[in-house]
């Protein structure tokens, strides 16, 4: 007996090549007696085609059908579905912070939202459905391979009988799950790594990859909650662009991490730092998207190359370039998700649940969630470091 019914919606948003469940995801769920509902083409970008879906018993049909025989809609970005009815559940990362008018039309229609980028993320039990983490890994480690290709050099020391060839040094700052990943992978590249964040127990982690740890004299220890680095005061923001920008003119290759979800992300490479660097250096911007990023001059999803030779590349949704690897890391945190609202008797939504109620954004014609029901117009935190 068939206890619900889940839908996956095509991805719309421009460049997005990830689908929210993939064929292996959906045999699970269908071996549990859960019904999917795949719309024609969602995986195909991510390399699944629609005959991969039906070998494994879901059924592939038009957005419209899936709408209306789903009982639970998933989706990778923010969407709205045409058709959509109250009581139905929509999953996916919605970025309701400041997506203030799509979270009202939602609301108006009595779908029930869960934002997946309003995990708890300091519970035990959430960690397999964290998307923000799975996704970042993914995009660190593209970051330091785009980052290296724009390069145009070798990042290893190498000898050779033509000479020797002297290693890239990379500075990345922001130390969350995707600092670690771009840290991981530059070092692996072989090249010499320093990294910075305004928390001082990231020192331990970076230097745990062999990394070096850049500390800033002008700024204190700037830990804040839920695994985001605090917002740092006016005064404390301008000594760390101050000193950031002495030293970063010293590196090969920058990478910015710093994002936290609903902000707008700190400033930490100025024009001022850019005009310090060498002709050849590549600047990587993991933040640079709609709300900004953390690189003066930087465009989402756009390369721009400034008047003194550096590489200045906007890279806000680098997972989306590893779709393949991406998609199954966030199917499966959609399974747990999935898990955790299902049981024998069909979807349960309580509301007094801890992590159901932290991803609770709209539910039966309300809003529900107390970070987003008042939820005011993004401003600047160029404290926050790499939360992701």
């Amino acid at each position: 007996m068939v206890k619900t019914t889940v839908g996956v919606i095509r991805e719309r948003h421009p460049g997005e090549k990830r689908v929210a469940i993939t064929p292996e995801v959906a045999a699970r769920l269908i071996a549990k007696d859960i019904a999917v509902i795949v719309e024609t083409n969602a995986g195909v970008a991510s390399r699944h085609a629609d005959e991969d879906y039906v070998a494994i018993g879901a059924r592939v049909s038009p957005v419209g059908e899936v709408v209306e025989d789903s009982d639970i809609l998933c989706c990778v970005n923010p969407c709205e579905p045409p058709g959509v009815r109250p009581g139905q559940i929509l999953i996916g990362t919605f970025e309701p912070l400041y997506r203030t008018e799509l979270m009202n039309s939602l609301q108006s229609s009595e779908a029930t939202v869960l934002s997946l980028d309003l995990l708890p993320r300091q519970l035990s039990r959430a960690q397999s459905m964290d998307v923000l983490s799975s996704q970042a890994n993914v995009s660190g480690y593209k970051a330091a391979l785009v980052a290296a290709n724009a390069y145009g050099r070798y990042l290893p020391m190498l000898t050779t009988a033509a000479g020797t060839s002297q290693p890239a040094t990379v500075l990345v700052l922001g130390t969350g799950v995707a600092g670690l990943a771009a840290i991981g992978t530059a070092r692996r590249l072989g090249a010499v790594v320093t990294a910075y964040d305004v928390r001082p127990e990231a020192k331990d982690e970076v230097e745990s990859l062999g990394a070096r740890f850049l500390e800033l004299a002008s700024v204190i220890a700037g830990t804040g909650e839920g695994g985001y680095a605090r917002q740092l005061n006016q005064a404390e923001r301008d000594a760390q662009q101050s000193e950031l920008a002495e030293a970063i003119g010293r590196f090969d290759i920058v990478i910015t991490t710093a994002k936290v979800p609903g902000r707008k992300p700190p400033v930490l490479v100025t024009e001022t730092a850019i005009a310090g660097m060498r002709a050849g250096s590549v600047v990587v911007d993991m933040a640079a998207g709609e709300l900004g990023g953390n690189v003066e001059g930087a465009k989402p999803d756009a390369t721009v190359e400034t008047h003194n030779g550096v590489t200045v590349i906007g890279a806000g949704n680098l997972a989306s370039e590893m779709a393949p690897s991406a998609s199954a890391a966030y199917a499966r945190n959609i399974s747990a998700v999935l898990n955790h609202l299902i049981t024998d008797s069909g979807v349960t939504v309580d509301v007094d649940d801890e992590i159901t109620s932290a991803l609770l954004v709209t539910h039966q014609g309300r809003a529900v969630n107390s970070a987003t029901a008042d939820a005011s117009p993004p401003t600047s935190q160029p404290g926050d470091t790499d939360g992701t």
